[in-house]
């Protein structure tokens, strides 16, 4: 199988989310044992910042978990919802029912 060596502009993940039941346990369990950063949390979500990733900790009444990518047409994907952290975003499924949220790059 050939692999293109010169891709045009790569498209960039901006987080994986994971579901949790206590953000506030996670954050402290991570926190303690991990050198992150925490960006933002509240009761039903926070983003831990690593050297090479973030994690999105989500309770899954509120998120579900998912992958989230960066786009500069991220509404093409769908109507944009603005976030309490005022990202905006949509969400769609790949193929195999994994959840995929699409970040206006514009607002994180």
């Amino acid at each position: 199988m050939a692999v293109d060596s010169a891709p045009a502009a790569l498209d960039a993940i901006h987080h994986v989310a994971i579901t949790v039941s206590d953000v506030a346990a996670a954050v402290e369990w991570y926190t303690r044992r991990f050198q992150c950063r925490v960006s933002y949390q509240d009761e039903s979500w926070a983003m831990l910042e690593f050297a090479n990733l973030r994690i999105a900790l989500v309770v899954s009444a509120q998120h579900p978990a998912h992958l989230g990518f960066t786009s500069t047409r991220a509404e093409s994907f769908g109507p944009l919802k603005t976030h309490r952290d005022g990202s905006r975003s949509t969400y769609i499924t790949d193929p195999a029912g994994n959840t995929i949220e699409i970040l206006d790059a514009r607002s994180v």
